[in-house]
């Protein structure tokens, strides 16, 4: 322990006599480990965004919304039937629910605010996994009865309302008149909501069908399944009963579509995987560009110091701590290197989450294998060089100039 303390006080002091080589010899290593560990952040940050937006579909969810076959032709619209259809044949589906959306201004205590206005009960708020932190969902005769009694959107309630002052308020959507009777959470975008889907007010399905769009059909419905049944045997079955449903012929296209929420998830990580791979190979040729610039600045500094080698030979020194002296300056050079790079990395992380709006999640295995990989680097790179030195002829070394 104390040759090998010895070693490191050694391979300080050659470091920090030639500062400025040492740092520009380690910038691969700084560049290569920021580049990685950088990469792979936004990499979780993003896919941790995307998995926060998919939340927002609810999990175990289909989405079906009607689709064109014919620019021309808009398809026929899914109704009430529809879904009880779907909820009744189908193995493994433990809810359907519609939704109505309509555009709307909503208007209170002299304020207004565009916003969105959609129509669902209970089932879709489950479905969709919309939590109420205020107040209560809709009940039975609300819901029976189309009554005019809303449920907002944190996005809503920031806009128009007073803090504290929300719960059992009259509020006027368009031309049409209710009471505020429940706050939902905070959530990500989801189908139907808008590119904000905190910016929504949630009415009893029937009260919008009723009072704005006019007529008893929806405009999509989510489908919530049993996770412990094929997800894929539920959607095919899905549909073939609403081609048959729509009387779609053989070899004609849906004129639905369906959003497989697992899929999306599936799929985001597959990308965003294959992503963070491509970029962690790109940084590791920086990383090894490094290792090479390492192990020719060792090289030259054992052609500099020979005769300081021969010295050391001559008066007793073991060939093993020759080399172990050299090798611990490499080491030492690619840890420094590696600890600047993450250093580095947590700065354009944080900066660069910020810029684009995504989560910053700190990685400690990341940051620890990119330090122990710079180790491993000045080991690997550094051993030729720490070789040489301790092979050098002692006559011969005193006699270099």
């Amino acid at each position: 322990m104390r040759m090998i303390g010895a070693t490191f006080l050694l391979a300080l002091r050659e470091i920090r006599r030639h500062l400025l080589r040492s740092f520009l010899t380690t910038l691969g290593i700084i560049i290569g480990v920021a580049a990685v560990i950088t990469m792979v952040t936004l990499g979780q940050g993003l896919t941790a965004d995307v998995q926060d937006d998919i939340a927002g579909l609810g999990s175990d969810v289909f989405i079906v919304f009607p689709t064109r076959t014919d620019p021309n032709v808009s398809p026929p619209p899914f109704d009430g039937e529809d879904i009880i259809s779907v909820e009744n044949q189908i193995p493994g589906v433990e809810n359907a629910a519609g939704a109505v959306t309509r555009g709307a201004v909503a208007f209170h205590n002299g304020q207004d605010w565009q916003t969105t206005v959609q129509g669902a009960d209970p089932t879709f708020f489950t479905a969709q996994s919309i939590d109420i932190v205020e107040g209560r969902d809709f009940n039975e005769d609300e819901i029976a009865r189309g009554e005019s009694v809303c449920i907002l959107g944190p996005k809503v309630v920031e806009e128009i309302f007073v803090a504290d002052e929300v719960l059992g308020e009259e509020m006027r959507i368009g031309n049409v008149s209710c009471q505020v009777v429940g706050v939902v959470d905070e959530r990500s975008n989801s189908v139907g909501g808008g590119n904000d889907a905190d910016d929504v007010l949630f009415m009893p399905l029937k009260t919008v069908q009723r009072r704005f769009s006019g007529s008893s059909n929806v405009d999509f419905f989510v489908v919530k399944y049993d996770p412990a049944y094929s997800s894929l045997t539920i959607q095919q079955q899905l549909i073939a009963l609403l081609r048959e449903r729509r009387v779609i012929q053989e070899g004609e296209d849906n004129d639905f579509n369906i959003i497989d929420t697992a899929e999306i998830s599936d799929t985001v990580n597959q990308v965003t995987g294959v992503m963070t791979l491509v970029v962690t190979v790109i940084a590791a040729i920086s990383l090894l560009v490094g290792g090479i610039g390492i192990m020719n600045i060792m090289l030259v500094s054992v052609t500099e110091r020979t005769r300081e080698i021969g010295i050391r030979l001559a008066i007793g020194a073991l060939a093993r701590e020759v080399r172990l002296q050299f090798l611990t300056e490499a080491v030492v050079l690619c840890c420094f290197g590696g600890m600047i790079g993450i250093l580095l990395a947590f700065g354009l992380s944080v900066l660069l989450a910020g810029a684009i709006d995504l989560p910053f999640i700190f990685n400690p295995a990341v940051n620890i294998m990119s330090f122990v990989f710079s180790a491993v680097m000045g080991i690997i790179f550094g051993y030729y060089p720490a070789h040489r030195a301790s092979k050098l002829d002692p006559i011969d070394a005193l006699r270099h100039e």
